[in-house]
């Protein structure tokens, strides 16, 4: 079933997987093995997550699963990009793992090569699923997976910096707003806003919610929405209210920008939360607005889980199984408290915002988050990025126009 094209198509997989992987979470390196057992009764499990050890809630929570499917697991976790390119091997070799949690941006790599099975395929209940978080799992109108949790981007912002500035939070709807609250800022002698511009996915995983606020299309670069997204990026440094160092910035320097406590606010993920407590100040979120209100869409990172191809279809059932408990009701809250992810059902994202309310502004941004590969992107979306990139270091640096830049851009992605 589909295994000859599958092992045509995964080398050129390898080449691409890497470049999306990793812009929403960071893990460390893990442990590689085979993927298949000699003893029928164990099924293997793969994941991105090596900072769990063997007594974790997580590793005890994928052993509860086994048992209650009648099997074994034998887990190995691997550093996130690690684990696409070990996918890929092993479908080479037909020994996937039974359950791959990958991240989601390469669900469409993996499914475009031959690598997994639909949901149709292996009747892997997504019907709670909130449908802009599964939409990362589609590609070619087929699903492949349930996402086991979400993070995105918003707004931290300082509320004693904003408070020295006069501005009220409550005020700050639009960009046209956002930009007056950040002159305030500045005219009061505090700094304004950071976030990562780097030449590099990060880059774009940052702009895209200004990219998507403005109503711009990923398939269309130089539309005058992108231009404007890209302009108020630009504006906003001549004027002075973000910092030069922007161009060079990770999510993490950003942060640590942020963390001073003399900027009134950064653009960051859920990740940072536990960071956000140690700052030492009081802080809020605010989802990023879009250009004329609203929330804007930001990309989406977590993972999903999912069931590779298989020589022998009769393991299908049981790891479903596996799949289903892991992603179940009772289970999505641990799992994701423990992951600072919001849940990707409503039921969960409810009982998330019930025991901790600093958790609704995250909850809101998912809700209108979006996948870098959806609008059936699929693998054309690394492409699409590193042209994106780049056009926001061109335009930062001064090296040319907004216009320019992503004219030149739209030109080199297509």
């Amino acid at each position: 079933m589909r295994r000859s094209t599958s092992r045509r198509l995964i080398a050129t997989a390898l080449t691409t997987v890497v470049a999306v992987v990793g812009t929403a979470c960071s893990s460390g390196s893990g442990s590689t093995g085979a993927a298949k057992d000699a003893d029928g009764g164990t099924y293997t499990i793969w994941d991105p997550y090596p900072q769990f050890d063997k007594g974790s809630a997580w590793a005890k929570l994928l052993d509860d699963c086994g048992t209650k499917a009648g099997v074994k697991v034998k887990r190995t976790a691997f550093d996130t990009s690690d684990l696409s390119n070990k996918a890929l091997l092993a479908a080479q070799q037909d020994n996937s793992a039974d359950v791959l949690i990958v991240d989601n941006p390469v669900v469409s790599t993996l499914a475009e090569a031959g690598v997994l099975t639909t949901t149709d395929e292996n009747k892997l209940d997504t019907s709670k699923a909130d449908p802009n978080l599964l939409a990362a799992g589609q590609s070619g109108g087929k699903t492949y997976g349930t996402p086991i949790g979400a993070n995105t981007l918003a707004l931290y912002y300082n509320k004693d910096v904003l408070k020295k500035a006069g501005v009220d939070i409550a005020s700050v709807k639009d960009w046209k707003s956002l930009t007056a609250a950040l002159a305030k800022v500045k005219k009061a002698g505090k700094k304004g806003i950071t976030f990562s511009a780097i030449g590099t996915e990060e880059g774009s995983f940052q702009f895209l919610p200004w990219f998507w606020g403005s109503g711009a299309q990923l398939t269309d670069l130089d539309s005058d929405q992108a231009v404007s997204a890209l302009s108020l990026w630009k504006g906003w440094l001549e004027k002075g209210y973000a910092p030069n160092s922007v161009i060079n910035n990770t999510q993490t320097t950003s942060w640590q920008e942020f963390a001073s406590g003399d900027y009134a606010f950064a653009e960051n993920g859920t990740w940072q939360l536990a960071n956000a407590e140690k700052a030492g100040f009081d802080y809020g979120v605010l989802p990023i607005p879009g250009s004329g209100g609203g929330n804007a869409a930001a990309p989406t990172g977590g993972e999903f889980v999912t069931l590779p191809m298989q020589g022998d279809t009769g393991r299908y059932a049981t790891a479903r199984k596996l799949a289903t408990c892991l992603t179940s009701t009772q289970n999505l809250l641990d799992t994701d408290t423990t992951l600072s992810y919001v849940a990707p059902t409503a039921e969960v994202q409810d009982e998330q915002v019930a025991a901790n309310a600093l958790l609704k502004p995250w909850v809101d941004a998912v809700k209108a988050a979006k996948g870098r590969t959806s609008d059936d992107l699929g693998t054309k979306y690394p492409k699409i990025s590193e042209q994106l990139w780049k056009a926001v270091q061109s335009a930062l640096s001064g090296a040319g126009s907004p216009k320019d830049a992503l004219a030149k851009a739209q030109s080199a992605a297509q």
